[in-house]
């Protein structure tokens, strides 16, 4: 009763986010976090040399059935709590403000570090592309700088405007996956069409744990989907249409973009090419079937990609902060709401401050932009959302069965304990395989993943001694005794 009286004391009107977002709207914002174009320029190439080969495709269509499968009770979640803080909220009415909390911290450290990780990337490719065009060659993190400062305009503004500009962006990039795969398949490629790509004898080939590593970072964003249930029409109908709608976009397009790329170079001779010419893989059959001016195309379009990707991070975790400060676990003033637009621009504006020191770091330190701070952030990121999304399907479990408030079987018993168990399962391939996704240093992948357990363990933590401080302050002004 504490707590939720809390709840409604600091949750008033004046700061609920507004905005009018409908389905094409958050599912541009999740296709934009998961970059399409940078998962297919940038991760599947090393996901082909250092993973599973030609066996691609199947994995992402494998990662792609585990989230559906997830989603069905996410969804079914959604249409009973529509906070900003989507896996935060649902682990907390489930499992308690505790794990809560703990589940917060983690999708905080998911989103800051591989939104770190894509500033790196981002810069390097832009640097890139300018010096490629007869630009100046400035070091890497003035164009991280710059970009960052293009990202707060826009987050600090509506969410309406931030999914316009997403929206352009990405009919652009997807439009041109599309292209490229066509056209590999319509010319029939190195060596004829042919689908032992989705055999499972190709998928367990090679290293299939790393390649499944590399496939959950392409799906990161998922959660976007219930993130902006407060400013969407109808929460109850849009968030999870939404979510399925988004999964099996993603997962279509990559499955058959990575099915393209296979048999552009042979299904025999994919992964020792990729092993050779990883940074450029892409590029090369976009030259090889497109023609000679495509591959500046597809290096721009990167960097927008990249963008499109940095805004949807960035409004994710100022929309957590938000939340969190609304239930009275950061400052205060990060619930404030713009009263014009709509946005919570204070936590925006928070935001911006930690993605610069981050950033920052990185940049004092020397670090290679693509190397150190993309590999790394990145790994982080992938075990860490991916730990948030197994407790997140124990909570739905639970929270179902406690509240009997959806008795569907397969919506809130079946479907998320066999979400949950893929995702534990694939979970443990990445960490069994983390060492070789930070770059092959057994002490700093030991680091990395202390700092996952201790993030969600203070996080645990300052839940659990905040409720428990509450509920002694609110028996003491029952009791009319001083607290002690």
């Amino acid at each position: 009763m504490v707590e939720k009286t809390f709840s409604s004391t600091t949750s008033g009107s004046e700061h609920r986010l507004r905005g009018s977002i409908g389905v094409p709207g958050i599912v541009f914002l999740v296709i934009a976090a998961a970059a399409p174009l940078t998962a297919v320029a940038g991760s599947l190439p090393v996901m082909i040399a250092l993973g599973n080969g030609a066996g691609a495709p199947l994995t992402y269509i494998v990662v792609a059935a585990v989230l559906l499968v997830f989603s069905v009770g996410y969804a079914t979640m959604s249409g009973h709590v529509t906070e900003s803080g989507a896996f935060y909220a649902y682990v907390t009415k489930g499992l308690g403000r505790g794990p809560g909390l703990g589940a917060a911290s983690l999708a905080l450290l998911a989103y800051t570090t591989v939104q770190a990780a894509i500033y790196g990337l981002a810069a390097s490719t832009l640097g890139s592309v300018v010096v490629r065009f007869g630009g100046p060659d400035l070091p890497w993190w003035v164009w991280a700088f710059a970009l960052m400062a293009l990202v707060a305009v826009l987050g600090y503004r509506s969410i309406n405007v931030g999914a316009k500009v997403l929206g352009v962006l990405l009919v652009a990039e997807m439009l041109l996956i599309v292209v490229l795969s066509v056209s590999i398949l319509g010319q029939g490629g190195a060596q004829g069409i042919e689908v032992s790509s989705f055999s499972p004898s190709t998928f367990m080939s090679g290293s299939p744990g790393i390649a499944l590593m590399f496939a959950v970072g392409s799906f990161i964003g998922f959660e976007a989907t219930a993130i902006y249930g407060e400013e969407t029409k109808n929460p109850r109908r849009t968030v999870p249409i939404a979510t399925y709608v988004a999964v099996i976009i993603i997962g279509v397009l990559y499955a058959v973009a990575s099915w393209a790329i296979v048999l552009a170079f042979g299904a025999d001779d994919v992964q020792a090419i990729a092993t050779e010419h990883t940074a450029d893989l892409t590029f090369i059959a976009a030259d090889e079937y497109l023609g000679g001016v495509s591959s500046d195309v597809l290096m721009v379009m990167l960097v927008t990609s990249l963008f499109a990707a940095l805004l949807a991070f960035h409004n994710a975790i100022a929309r957590y902060t938000h939340v969190l400060s609304r239930g009275g676990f950061a400052p205060r003033s990060l619930m404030a709401v713009h009263p014009r637009h709509g946005s919570p621009h204070l936590g925006s504006l928070f935001q911006t401050v930690t993605a610069f020191v981050l950033v920052g770091i990185f940049a004092l330190a020397g670090a290679d932009p693509v190397l150190e701070l993309f590999t790394w952030m990145a790994g982080v990121a992938t075990v860490s959302i991916l730990v948030v999304m197994v407790l997140t399907s124990v909570a739905i479990v639970v929270y179902f069965t406690r509240s009997g408030a959806d008795t569907r079987l397969w919506h809130t018993k079946i479907a998320p304990i066999l979400g949950g168990l893929g995702l534990a399962g694939i979970t443990a391939l990445v960490i069994a395989n983390f060492t070789t996704l930070i770059g092959g240093s057994r002490t700093l992948a030991n680091i990395f993943l202390a700092i996952i357990v201790c993030t969600f363990v203070i996080g645990w933590a300052v839940g659990h001694f905040v409720v428990r401080s509450r509920r002694g302050t609110a028996m003491d002004q029952t009791s009319g005794s001083p607290h002690p």
